[in-house]
């Protein structure tokens, strides 16, 4: 059993604030950092809101609710990594961005401390190579939306070490979600046959086989899929099923993984989904 009490997620958006959350109600006292108090304070009003919404349908006390948030520790400096035994980042898929934060990571942290990428497609032995523990480094993938779903993909760089692996499956399973092991390829498991998927959806909308709705509905009907393949990417957000579209088409030079014309199109005209209020569907709030 791993002896981890503090936490740090950085980055408070959906997906960091998901797994603050998780890790508050396994019983873990979380940092949750952004370089923004707005954005914080952003990431701390989702999950009160997750957890007033679970204390609504009976799976919480109002007593447990308030427990866990007293367990969240909202934060602007990354300075308080020092006081954790483990960092999960999720900030933008971007590798400059991360790189960046890893290296800053490493000189804060003590020694002992674990690096966690929550990157949905960008190679851990990448982002490892920047600091002076790569052996210390893993994938962390959580699903979106985080408190809902089970799926974490864990991710081994080149140098990960045998011990943090099975730590970080241990935090894992403490935070009630089943580990799956995945090697470091581009795109991992869960995106490299996703992505392919939902770009390939698109370029049916771009060639007139058919509309967004009509693919969503085979999609639906036909393979028992809870979403249609178009819906799931206005929920992803366009611009990051780009983003992971081109790791897969950079990573492996193969034509199957070339973006579509159409989605690169939507991404610059700002039709990124749900989130603009736009993407293959309209949202209005």
């Amino acid at each position: 059993m791993n002896n981890i009490q503090t936490v740090m997620v950085v980055g408070a958006g959906q997906m960091g604030s998901g797994i603050a959350q998780v890790a508050a109600q396994a019983g873990l006292h979380v940092y949750l950092h952004d370089q923004k108090e707005e954005f914080v304070q952003r990431g701390m009003a989702t999950i009160r809101k997750n957890l007033a919404r679970n204390v609504e349908k009976g799976k919480l006390d109002e007593t447990e609710k308030d427990e866990i948030i007293a367990r969240l520790h909202p934060s602007t400096n990354l300075e308080h990594a020092r006081e954790t035994g483990f960092v999960i980042e999720a900030v933008t898929e971007n590798m400059k961005v991360k790189a960046d934060i890893f290296s800053r990571l490493d000189a804060i942290c003590p020694p002992h401390t674990i690096l966690a990428s929550n990157t949905s497609s960008l190679p851990i032995t990448e982002i490892a190579a920047v600091t002076k523990r790569p052996e210390k480094v893993i994938g962390m993938h959580f699903m979106n939306p985080v408190p809902v779903m089970k799926l974490v993909e864990i991710i081994r760089g080149l140098q990960t070490s045998d011990e943090v692996y099975q730590l970080t499956e241990d935090l894992a399973k403490e935070m009630g979600k089943v580990p799956v092991s995945v090697n470091d390829f581009p795109g991992f498991v869960s995106n490299r046959v996703l992505m392919p998927m939902i770009n390939e959806a698109i370029t049916c909308v771009y060639e007139g086989v058919a509309t967004p709705e009509a693919i969503d509905e085979v999609m639906k009907l036909g393979m028992n899929h809870p979403m249609g393949p178009i819906r799931l990417a206005d929920f992803i957000g366009l611009d990051t099923c780009l983003a992971i579209m081109e790791v897969l088409y950079e990573g492996f030079g193969d034509s199957k993984y070339r973006p579509c014309p159409l989605l690169r199109k939507y991404v610059k005209a700002g039709w990124l989904g749900k989130k603009s209020g736009r993407g293959f569907y309209v949202y209005s709030e």
